[in-house]
């Protein structure tokens, strides 16, 4: 029988919500995707521990009094690759409740089976959300033939989070080894937000080279969020800055994409942002806690 999860956070006390990080091998040593993506993508972000486990992720968050959201990408049709157990990350999570929380993620090309398996792990194993990479996974997110799958993440509320933007998967590969970053267009999810609007979408990353795109849907779409991860802090596109201290406030989320970046690396560029005090708090928790349907207190 799987390990379900249930939530052991005490939020009053943790610092911060990293609404952005990838456990890429599970319990048996098999990695979430081929071995070239993950030689790119280090070189392309000069990352040091590039596969820890699920225990050592929640060893660096408990040090650093985090709370972190945990996911890995099912992107078998794509790259001909068995994705990692979700049930093992479940499991990770499970035992290490009092800073992790559990994402799903499902093939939105397995067409039934990927509704089934949604329903699976929300229901039977307390997912807390789920994680798309249209990059990876193949797939543009508003085409219609995926709309039962964000119906069905709709019924579950539960969060979806999409990568978009410039892909370190496949960097500096020939050909980006068939990745497309048009399925990465922020654009793309202007649909299904509109069309699914109890459904709360999470455009991971800042979106460059589609950042002003990200920005008027975040800013025009109450359902849909924008996490800060993928970049330091002090790269951030001056548009993302500058709509962060005013009319997207309540809209952005710290993330980092460790082990891609640190929480500790990200912590030192965002603190050079020239961001409002009354700002920084929301970003660094509250606007996560309403994103992740939790009231503190309760």
């Amino acid at each position: 029988m799987s390990t379900r999860y249930e939530l052991g956070i005490d939020f009053e006390k943790i610092d911060a919500i990293d609404m952005h990080v990838h456990l890429e091998v599970d319990e048996c040593g098999h990695k979430a995707m081929p071995e070239e993506f993950f030689e790119a993508s280090a070189k392309y972000f000069k990352s040091e521990e590039r596969t820890p486990s699920i225990d050592r992720i929640a060893e660096v968050y408990r040090e650093l009094n985090l709370a972190a959201v945990v996911f890995t990408v099912d992107a078998r049709t794509a790259l001909g690759h068995d994705p990692n157990s979700i049930e093992d990350l479940v499991a990770g999570c499970a035992r290490n409740n009092d800073v992790l929380l559990p994402f799903g993620s499902v093939d939105p090309r397995r067409g039934q089976a990927a509704l089934d398996d949604a329903r699976y792990q929300a229901t039977e194993l307390g997912v807390r959300g789920f994680k798309f990479h249209p990059s990876v996974q193949g797939f543009d997110p508003s085409d219609e033939i995926y709309y039962p799958l964000w119906e069905v993440l709709q019924e579950l509320g539960l969060p979806a989070i999409f990568h978009t933007g410039q892909n370190g998967m496949g960097a500096g590969l020939p050909g980006g080894r068939g990745i497309k970053l048009r399925y990465s267009n922020p654009l793309l999810l202007d649909d299904v937000a509109a069309d699914f609007p109890q459904l709360t979408i999470i455009m991971a990353h800042p979106s460059v080279p589609w950042q002003d795109t990200a920005n008027s849907i975040a800013t025009h779409k109450a359902n849909v969020f924008i996490d800060l991860s993928g970049w330091s802090p002090k790269y951030f596109p001056e548009s993302l800055v500058r709509l962060s201290n005013n009319v997207l406030s309540s809209k952005v989320l710290f993330g980092t994409d460790f082990p891609l970046i640190t929480p500790s690396k990200w912590f030192d560029a965002f603190a050079q942002l020239p961001l409002r005090d009354e700002v920084r708090p929301k970003i660094l928790k509250a606007n996560a806690l309403k994103v992740l349907g939790v009231s503190v207190g309760d």
